[in-house]
Order: C-alpha cells, then sequence, then structure tokens
C-alpha cells in the first residue's frame, strides 16, 4: 500500500515538475472564454469587397466588435479605445487584425464602411452580409440586436450586444472583453496572446 502511495506521489510530483517547464498559460484582464462552443467561425464580405472567414487571418490575433456606423456611443467609443489599444502594443500591432461587424447591413453599404471604419484605423477592415447572413453570425457569436424606430423610417437605431471578441493567431476565441473596459485591457490581453504564440 505505502509503494502504491509513493508511486502515485512520484506521478504527481513528475506531472507538476513538467507544467512547470512549459509554457504559463495566459492572464487575461477581460473574461477567459478559452474552450467555448460559440463564436467558432464566420463567412462576410469586407469593405473592399473580399468574403472573409476567420480562417484569412490565421497568424495573427483577431478582435471583433458588432455594431453599425450611426451608433452614438459605444461603437466610436470601442473602435477609438481598440486604436489606442494598437498604439499600446507598437509594432506589435501588425500582428493583429480588428474586424468590425455591422449589424445594420440595411444603411451600412460597403462604401459606408469603408469610409467610416478605417478612419479609425487604416488597418482596421469592416464586414457586412445581407440580413440572412448578419443574423447567422449574431447568433453564432451569440449577439443580440434589435432594430428601434426613429422619426423616420430611416432614422432608426440599433439596440446591440456591445462586448469584443478576441481569437489568438491560431483561430481560438479565447476572450471577451465587456463595453468600457478600456484600451489597456486590450493591449494587455492582446500581448499575452501573441506572447503565447511565439
Amino acid at each position: 500500500m505505502k509503494q502504491r502511495a509513493n508511486e502515485i506521489l512520484f506521478f504527481v510530483l513528475i506531472a507538476l515538475s513538467l507544467a512547470a517547464c512549459g509554457p504559463s498559460s495566459p492572464k487575461f484582464q477581460g473574461s477567459d472564454v478559452t474552450g467555448s462552443t460559440f463564436g467558432r467561425d464566420f463567412k462576410l464580405t469586407d469593405h473592399t469587397g473580399k468574403v472573409r472567414t476567420l480562417a484569412d487571418f490565421r497568424g495573427k490575433a483577431v478582435v471583433i466588435f458588432f455594431g453599425y456606423t450611426q451608433c452614438p456611443d459605444a461603437c466610436p467609443t470601442t473602435l477609438s479605445e481598440l486604436n489606442a489599444a494598437m498604439a499600446r502594443l507598437g509594432p506589435e500591432a501588425d500582428r493583429v487584425q480588428v474586424l468590425f461587424v455591422t449589424v445594420d447591413p440595411d444603411r451600412d453599404t460597403p462604401e459606408l464602411l469603408s469610409r467610416y471604419v478605417p478612419a479609425f484605423n487604416p488597418a482596421f477592415l469592416g464586414l457586412y452580409g445581407d440580413a440572412a447572413a448578419t443574423a447567422e453570425v449574431a447568433k453564432e457569436f451569440k449577439v443580440l440586436y434589435q432594430k428601434q424606430p426613429g422619426a423616420t423610417p430611416g432614422s432608426y437605431s440599433m439596440d446591440h450586444s456591445a462586448g469584443t471578441f478576441i481569437f489568438d493567431p491560431q483561430g481560438r476565441l479565447r476572450v471577451y472583453v465587456s463595453y468600457g473596459q478600456g484600451p489597456d485591457v486590450y493591449a494587455h490581453d492582446i500581448r499575452e496572446l501573441l506572447r503565447a504564440a511565439s
């Protein structure tokens, strides 16, 4: 019995020493969603007219935010914070792709997205789909959105989820950042993912 206990202790110590030799798991400031079964992929068109999927950005950390160009607060705030995070990352920002997915395809034309999204950072891409594609990708990412009527038919607003999804360079969803956490959180968590992939 003592021999068996010693064997178990030996294997536990070996496992602990091997774990100590391996790379440490990233410590995120956003919510760690590693292993999630949602947010696995998308198929949308970017503002240059190219059809995109997650695989197109393999080797980069990918940051995805859902919104719309006429959003008065959450969208411009988040895109500005992501631009500030890119500045904090310095040269490492070249290994990051920020994607803005519109939940308002009726108004957010490719031309409008091509002016709006790069205004925050020239490397950012706007993505769009028709109503069905938009609904499909929103469902995959568990993003909620709903049209709210305005004074005129064209002046409606969109209620929408305002968190940000961050993928590692292998294309795995790893982090969810709630609205308003700021550029330092983005920069920290993206840097952790890039470091772990190096």
